[in-house]
């Protein structure tokens, strides 16, 4: 099975698990991107505008990750984008932690099925689940090795939408991205 139906499979299998907290409630934004991409990004959950048209980071954050993304010259499919929570929390609320913990093992597969070489967290929720002693405003941009794998924090893209410095903060850690990708 090549890894298109891995991740198919698992879609299915989260679909259909009425155990996980929002099941029925909202849709499910399972990913989308490369399957053999060398870099996955990480967010908390799904926004409105994500619930609405069944993709990850299509709302202003999203914009803003596809502006990122094309200023180092990587296309958006050539990378994977998925969230911790696959469903979107009500109000739009954090997700909290028996939902991060309910989705955890679909991540976790997730992650083996694509097997990035980096995984990009994308704001605290994210970067708490891999790396729980750290603080997203001293950690950011730095890179840290989990299991084989380079785990970079970055702030989300929506806390740089509220603050320039953390838009500047945003921008220079993503410049490093390629530099990362090569060094490994």
């Amino acid at each position: 099975m090549d890894k298109r139906e891995l991740l198919e499979n698992l879609k299915k299998e989260i679909e259909t698990d009425k155990r996980l907290p929002l099941y029925g409630e909202v849709n499910l934004i399972f990913g989308e991107g490369d399957s053999e991409a060398e870099v996955m990004f990480i967010g908390e959950a799904p926004g409105f505008h994500e619930d609405k048209l069944g993709r990850p980071f299509v709302g202003q954050a999203g914009k803003l990750l596809d502006k990122l993304l094309t200023e180092i010259k990587w296309p958006r499919e050539s990378v994977y984008i998925t969230n911790i929570v696959k469903r979107r929390p009500p109000e739009n609320r954090d997700p909290l932690p028996k939902e991060i913990k309910a989705y955890g093992p679909y991540l976790k597969k997730q992650i083996r099925i694509i097997n990035p070489k980096i995984i990009a967290l994308l704001g605290r929720f994210a970067m708490n689940y891999f790396l729980p002693t750290t603080k997203i405003s001293l950690d950011h941009g730095k890179a840290y090795t989990l299991r084989g794998k380079i785990i970079y924090p970055l702030y989300h893209p929506a806390a740089a939408l509220r603050s320039t410095a953390v838009l500047k903060e945003l921008e220079a850690d993503f410049k490093r991205l390629p530099k990362l990708l090569k060094w490994r």
